[in-house]
């Protein structure tokens, strides 16, 4: 069978091993990025030269333009093209979540950070509010503002980039991952990048039995946003959890199985048309 995994970071801890254990199990494994000259959308592969799975690990517009080209050749992609580009539209995301009783912060969207200075913010929200950009990307905005001041100075280093304002969620100050491969469930804990106690503890509480409504949150979220590997953060808001980040394809580190998980998913049959029987 042939893998080709979409990507600029070969040497992801993730990838690498999942390659490793196709490639020790007699697979092809190719890696290709799609913002080299190589991997560009205007260069697609002849039909006859497709993978049989394409893992696209890689969220920029040519990576989604090259996974859009590559399902219209009848190519298999993971994630597909259209549930990464969601991931990517945090106000897509809120709507969607809304939508599907998933819990999430109320969340506002902004064409510009600076009309949040003429009257565009959420009042009845309040303060603090986090503000972030609406298209995910690394280094984009993620910042809690407590303030009229703070939001000031936040729009003058902003000022054009799309945003959404969400409320602010109280929690523990652990920010709780969960990494879903296939339907299995993978956890972590980190620090709260925002809300964490000051002087709180450097090092996560050890991972024990996720209540099963956690679990069955994670999942769902798969579901409703058509996700097979994926990434829910969860924050706990007096004992009940609230998503407040959804990631199609993370770097996922450090849990045992996560790997080969990702291999056997890369060999799972394509699924048939509904009503299909094998």
């Amino acid at each position: 069978m042939r893998v080709c995994v979409l990507t600029d970071k070969p040497d992801h801890p993730l990838l690498a091993e999942a390659a490793a254990a196709l490639t020790g199990a007699k697979h092809r494994v190719t890696f290709l990025n799609p913002d080299a000259g190589t991997g560009s959308p205007s260069q697609p592969p002849a039909p006859d030269d497709l993978a049989d799975v394409y893992l696209l690990k890689a969220h920029t517009h040519r990576a989604l333009a090259l996974a859009r080209l590559l399902e219209g050749l009848g190519a298999r992609v993971v994630n597909s093209a259209a549930a990464t580009e969601l991931c990517q539209d945090r106000s897509r995301i809120a709507a969607v979540a809304e939508g599907a009783g998933l819990p999430m912060p109320r969340t506002w969207t902004l064409n510009a950070l600076s009309e949040a200075l003429h009257g565009a913010e959420p009042a009845e929200s309040g303060y603090p509010l986090m503000v972030k950009s609406r298209h995910s990307r690394r280094g984009d905005l993620v910042a809690r503002v407590d303030g009229p001041a703070g939001l000031r100075a936040l729009a003058a280093e902003w000022s054009d980039e799309p945003v959404v304002l969400q409320e602010f969620i109280a929690n523990s100050g652990w920010d709780h991952k969960l990494w879903v491969i296939a339907g299995e469930v993978f956890a972590g804990v980190r620090p709260a990048a925002v809300g964490a106690p000051p002087g709180g503890a450097r090092s996560a509480p050890l991972i024990r039995a996720l209540p099963q409504s956690w679990t069955r949150i994670a999942l769902r979220t798969g579901n409703v946003l058509g996700l097979d590997v994926y990434g829910v953060d969860l924050l706990d808001r007096e004992g009940a959890p609230v998503v407040v980040d959804i990631n199609a394809f993370p770097g996922i580190r450090g849990p045992e199985g996560a790997p080969e998980a990702l291999a056997a998913l890369a060999l799972r049959p394509r699924p048939g048309p509904p009503g299909y029987e094998a």
